[in-house]
């Protein structure tokens, strides 16, 4: 290993600090982050032939830390063990870090922070973790002559041979055992609980955008018990799956996330939640969704089908695409539409699927603006993740006026056509519908272009008063029509 000291003596009051990456420094497993980066840049390329010269843990890292590309200063560093690292310095300690992660990772970090003076670390062929890395240590410091910070049970093979021992969000069970085998156990902090983390990443504010699927109950006029129950099995199926994209999404979106204002807080970029922990509920949602949908009906099944499969699609490859990314946004808020019809078994009009389509695609639109002009206020560059420039904005605008527009001019036809007379005894009270999307759309491109909207116009129009009262006036309008 590089730049391991003597260590034949230990001054009394010079013993070396030894901190553990993953978890300990970091509030995060490069491991992970690195698998998902690669991936996010890659796609399934990363699983090349390679990959099977090296099928070790080590030779994984290896694999992964080559196709990946982490932002360093960005990671989620550890407060508290940053303020323990500086602590150690002033009294003149020497600090190594000692992580089971790849050499390219911990050096490029240990270079970024400054503060180390020394690294071990994994290589091609060597894991350090566990036993090994308390064999390393124990050759480079001797056995009692360094203290050591860490996070898990694997730590415990390390501990024994510290001098004191530091633990960061260890649970109860080996917390208690290493307070009993270690008479200087200092806990550097607790173990933090992860289920605010885990709602907060599944996004349960996104689910109102669900609500698409009682569109059918309204346009078919299927007021009945049993079509509300299906609405709702639809909406709840639907939600739960979405939450699982919504993981994966941030997973894929780990790096680009810390580079954004506001997005650099969401559970997986910020560290509050454990990758492993995601990584594990994607497939409980996922499976729980399909198995609700199985009840409802087998078209609904089919249509939840499709959009997961265009979802996942968007989150590996189609979001880095000008334009079919939004008309695949735009298609998937329809595919709501269809789910709702779907599952009370209904067929949706051409008049709804336009109309649909074309205000989707400017709200789609919308959120592109709002997010390009958010990096043009910020002096950011052009985002990585996403094939628009920050001089698009003129013509994305311009593309979300034109298909809101549009999408008000179909209702006009739709007033005007035969189909309505024969749905509606007062087909006349529906007119008051074009110029309430008319004020909808307007505000929300003006209130977008003056930066008072938030990223996902959506998400803005749950929390405003007006488009509240747009909604439920356009509701009012649709039943004293009947």
């Amino acid at each position: 290993m590089e730049n391991q000291p003597n260590s034949s003596t230990v001054d009394e009051f010079s013993y070396p600090l030894v901190v553990d990456l993953d978890g300990t420094l970091i509030k995060g497993d490069l491991l992970y982050e690195s698998l998902f980066d690669a991936i996010s840049r890659h796609g399934w390329r990363v699983a090349n032939r390679d990959i099977l010269k090296r099928i070790s843990k080590s030779g994984i890292k290896a694999h992964l830390s080559y196709y990946s590309d982490i932002s360093y200063p960005e990671l989620p560093y550890n407060e508290k063990i940053l303020q323990l690292i500086a602590d150690a310095k002033s009294e003149g300690r020497k600090v190594y870090l000692a992580t089971a992660s790849h050499r390219s990772h911990a050096e490029k970090i240990a270079e970024s922070l400054g503060v180390f003076d020394g690294v071990f670390a994994s290589d091609d062929s060597v894991n350090l973790k566990g036993t090994k890395k308390a064999e390393v240590l124990l050759d480079a410091f001797g056995d009692g002559a360094f203290d050591y910070v860490g996070n898990d049970e694997s730590d415990e093979k390390i501990w024994k041979h510290a001098r004191r021992a530091y633990s960061i969000g260890l649970s109860a069970r080996p917390s208690r055992r290493l307070s009993a085998t270690h008479r200087e156990h200092i806990v550097v902090d607790q173990r933090k609980r992860v289920v605010p983390a885990l709602i907060k990443a599944m996004r349960p504010h996104q689910y109102a955008k669900n609500g698409l699927i009682f569109v059918p109950l309204l346009t078919a006029h299927q007021f009945t018990l049993g079509a509300f129950v299906d609405a709702l099995l639809a909406f709840i199926a639907f939600s739960i799956c979405a939450s699982g994209v919504y993981l994966l999404n941030d997973l894929l979106d780990i790096q680009a996330d810390r580079a954004h204002p506001s997005k650099r807080k969401r559970p997986f970029a910020s560290g509050q939640l454990p990758i492993m922990t995601g990584m594990a509920f994607i497939p409980i949602l996922t499976i729980s969704a399909f198995v609700i949908a199985w009840f409802v009906s087998l078209n609904f099944f089919l249509t939840l089908l499709v959009y997961y499969l265009l979802t996942n699609a968007y989150s590996f490859s189609i979001k880095k695409r000008m334009v079919i990314d939004v008309v695949t946004l735009a298609s998937l808020y329809t595919l709501r539409v269809f789910a709702g019809a779907a599952a009370i078994d209904v067929e949706i009009s051409d008049w709804l699927f336009t109309f649909s389509l074309l205000i989707f695609t400017a709200l789609a639109l919308l959120k592109r603006y709002i997010e390009l002009s958010m990096r043009l206020d910020n002096q950011l560059n052009d985002p990585h993740n996403r094939n628009y420039k920050i001089t698009d904005l003129p013509v994305i605008i311009a593309l979300a006026a034109a298909a809101g527009m549009n999408s008000v001019m179909v209702i006009a036809l739709y007033v005007s056509s035969d189909n309505v007379s024969a749905l509606y005894r007062h087909p006349h009270v529906l007119w008051g519908l074009c110029p309430l999307f008319l004020y909808w759309i307007a505000r929300s491109i003006m209130l977008a272009h003056r930066r008072l909207m938030d990223e996902d116009p959506i998400a803005f129009a749950l929390k405003d008063n007006r488009s509240w009262a747009v909604g439920i006036t356009s509701i009012a309008l649709v039943f004293a029509a009947l």
